[in-house]
């Protein structure tokens, strides 16, 4: 076989005509110390603020400080085999997570990787973790209510869409469980939930995963976990990685809540990991752009106008307070980001009322223009028959002889007490609420014994499905109350076979 000198030739043009040549050029530092999952790097002057490096192990990074001679960076992964001198290379890319409705059902990590064992999330579309907050002209006034399915907050300190309501109180008085019932309630609302669970045991989480998918609430849930026995930076990014999640959504014209259980975890998280990059101390050794770390997160939560989709962002931060003490710095500062706030109080947990909301100290700011007219009706002097009662109810242990007002006001204030109590995982539509809340505030719960509510208003439910669910359907439908007299005859009727426990 003889080859051709020409065959060669042409060959070798053509390679020679399609020869590209590519040179790649990319930043290399060097780690000059390493220690508590923070590198200090030399070299990468052109690095950004809040970029991902890449370590020779493979382990990602986060550049923080942008110093004059090196940048300190927070390693978001193993660092025991990262030793001064490891190579350290740029990426180019600001950090991001995976976005888009294949989330959905899943349980990620603050990097959006899936940590429930079911296999690879595969979605294309990635946002950043920080991005600005939606612009004054952008949005619209809060104006759709956000049902909780909890009596004491859709009455007492309503919820709207876009809303940021504050939930605070001491460990265990129950903040986590209104925040399950709330996610829980939101099966029929079209509406997205997102959980961010910030520092709290596994075994605590997967009880929660558990719950939402007992009651089928995974359907419509992405829970993010960074758990206490993550590395700090995880943490502290976390709810980034939760509202980047939302926004895809809201920017979508979709209707999104997100719970960050709790930005206290998050701001210790945060002081660790300043402390460790040497960043001056302030209050209570905060560092001093604290503040801006929760302002920036709630901001992000809006309810959008009509020319962008209309779609919102409702979060719910919560908030642990030692010892009943909402002064405190952290709390103070979220108080004053946030629309309202939601005390949970121990005395009233351990007392026997849950939900423990201290009607007194919970308010919100513009959730009563959310409220549905009918609620608005019924609900109107809920408020003032609590405090009333809470100040009588003071008094009244000093006095046996009470004359008749205020006699009727304590009566009243016990019952409006075991009215608002609550089972966990049971949330309550809002037609049933303004029904029974009509019942309590018109009086007709008067005659009925304290220890007999509770089962009086699950036979009222039960009697109002079966007999009078056009009353229901017409405050589902229109948001109005209907007619005063056809409540009174379905109440009336329902009294006339309920026989008191002796």
């Amino acid at each position: 076989m003889s080859i051709k000198a020409e065959e060669i030739s042409a060959l070798i043009k053509a390679q020679i005509e399609n020869y590209q040549s590519e040179i790649k050029v990319s930043d290399v530092g060097t780690v000059i110390s390493v220690g508590d999952g923070i590198a200090r790097v030399h070299g990468l002057d052109n690095v950004m603020a809040g970029e991902l490096v890449e370590f020779a192990n493979g382990s990602m990074g986060l550049s923080q400080n942008l110093e004059e001679n090196n940048v300190g960076i927070v390693i978001l992964g193993p660092f025991r085999d990262i030793q001064e001198g490891s190579e350290v290379r740029r990426t180019g890319r600001i950090m991001e997570v995976p976005v888009g409705e294949e989330l959905i059902g899943r349980v990620v990590n603050p990097l959006g990787q899936p940590v429930d064992g079911l296999g690879p999330i595969n979605t294309t579309h990635t946002r950043p973790i920080e991005s600005p907050a939606t612009g004054v002209m952008d949005r619209k006034s809060v104006h759709e209510p956000l049902q909780t399915g909890i009596k004491a907050i859709d009455a007492l300190v309503p919820i709207g869409r876009g809303q940021r309501e504050l939930i605070i109180g001491d460990r265990q008085t129950g903040k986590t469980s209104v925040a399950i019932d709330t996610i829980l309630n939101q099966s029929d609302q079209d509406m997205i939930c997102i959980y961010v669970a910030i520092g709290q045991k596994e075994s605590t989480v997967r009880n929660t995963v558990e719950t939402f998918r007992k009651h089928g609430a995974l359907d419509y849930t992405i829970v993010v976990t960074a758990s206490a026995s993550q590395p700090a930076p995880l943490l502290y990014l976390a709810p980034y990685a939760g509202v980047s999640m939302g926004e895809h959504f809201m920017f979508q014209g979709k209707h999104v809540l997100i719970v960050y259980d709790d930005l206290s975890k998050q701001a210790s998280a945060y002081r660790e990991l300043s402390l460790l990059l040497r960043r001056p101390p302030g209050r209570e050794a905060f560092p001093g752009d604290v503040f801006y770390l929760h302002s920036r997160l709630l901001e992000r939560a809006a309810k959008l106008n009509d020319t962008l989709g209309a779609g919102s962002i409702t979060a719910l931060p919560f908030v642990e307070t030692q010892a009943g003490d909402i002064s405190a710095y952290i709390p103070t500062n979220v108080i004053s980001i946030t629309d309202g706030q939601i005390f949970l109080q121990s005395d009233l947990f351990f007392s026997g009322v849950r939900p423990a909301i201290n009607a007194g100290l919970s308010v919100s700011r513009v959730g009563g223009s959310a409220q549905i007219k009918a609620m608005k009706k019924v609900a109107g002097t809920l408020r003032l028959d609590l405090a009333s009662y809470r100040e009588l109810e003071a008094f009244s242990q000093f006095g046996s002889d009470l004359d008749k007002s205020t006699q009727a006001k304590l009566n009243r204030g016990a019952r409006t007490v075991e009215v608002l109590k609550q089972d966990l995982n049971k949330p309550i539509k809002v037609e049933k609420q303004v029904m029974i809340l009509f019942a309590l505030t018109r009086g007709h719960l008067d005659d009925i014994p304290v220890k007999d509510i509770l089962r009086f208003e699950e036979g009222y439910y039960s009697f109002l499905d079966r007999s009078h669910s056009d009353l229901l359907d017409h405050i589902r439908t229109t948001g109005n109350l209907p007619e005063e007299d056809a409540i009174v005859a379905a109440i009336n009727e329902f009294k006339k076979n309920f026989v008191a426990s002796e």
